[in-house]
């Protein structure tokens, strides 16, 4: 685990996410900003990426404390876990597999509940409760990453590991809100694609490097264990 530091890892994997989120849910992201600028929708921005923060911690720290059993019983190589499987998640969005991911009908239903009450409301609280339903979109990486929340194997890691990612995905969304008048039809989802599995392909490489002398592991243990013998 000490090889890479897997929270910079989940915010770059968010930054690497939010490319598309601007091509493909830019729009929903900044649905509720009906009310014009000003105070009020800096204010409403904060609340639904505020309420987008409060609900990426408790998914994640759900993952996390789902994932404490297992990793107690496999606590042997434990530690390079996550990191690999975050080699692993990365490439997996570099070759645009992450599209057949499983998505629950059942949270895409929530989803439209929340949002048929949350266009009901006024715009500061339909942001913060559009912010808080975020983990319901039907977002491959999304879950992917709650997925990997798991190997933190505990509420407070796994919390923190979901709210670094959530943290990647804020500058470019955050862009995409207040600029979209300026933005317009000019970030193509096909090519915010491209760019995303690009920059992917590339993290995955740079963490493999990193990671690469923990596959010798088995030969270190060995030789130790003649060092020892020998002794």
């Amino acid at each position: 685990m000490m090889e890479i530091d897997t929270s910079a890892a989940a915010f770059v994997a968010g930054m690497v996410t939010s490319v598309h989120c601007v091509g493909m849910c830019g729009p929903l992201s900044c649905s509720w900003a009906i009310a014009g600028k000003g105070g009020g929708f800096m204010r409403s921005t904060a609340l639904y990426h505020g309420g987008r923060m409060v609900s990426y911690g408790m998914a994640g720290a759900i993952a996390g404390m789902a994932g404490a059993v297992p990793l107690a019983i496999f606590q042997h190589g434990a530690g390079m876990v996550l990191p690999w499987m975050l080699v692993l998640a990365f490439a997996c969005v570099g070759l645009g597999l992450d599209k057949w991911l499983p998505k629950p009908k059942f949270l895409a239903a929530g989803l439209r509940k929340v949002q048929a009450a949350a266009f009901r409301m006024k715009s500061t609280l339909r942001a913060g409760l559009l912010g808080l339903a975020t983990p319901l979109l039907p977002c491959g990486p999304l879950y992917m990453m709650l997925a990997l929340a798991t190997a933190n194997g505990s509420a407070t890691k796994g919390a923190g590991f979901a709210v670094a990612f959530g943290l990647g995905t804020l500058p470019l969304l955050f862009l995409a809100q207040t600029q979209l008048h300026l933005l317009g039809g000019r970030l193509q989802p096909e090519t915010m694609r491209k760019v995303q599995r690009g920059l992917a392909l590339v993290t995955a490489v740079i963490l493999a490097w990193r990671l690469r002398d923990t596959l010798d592991f088995g030969s270190n243990e060995a030789a130790s264990c003649c060092h020892a013998m020998n002794n």
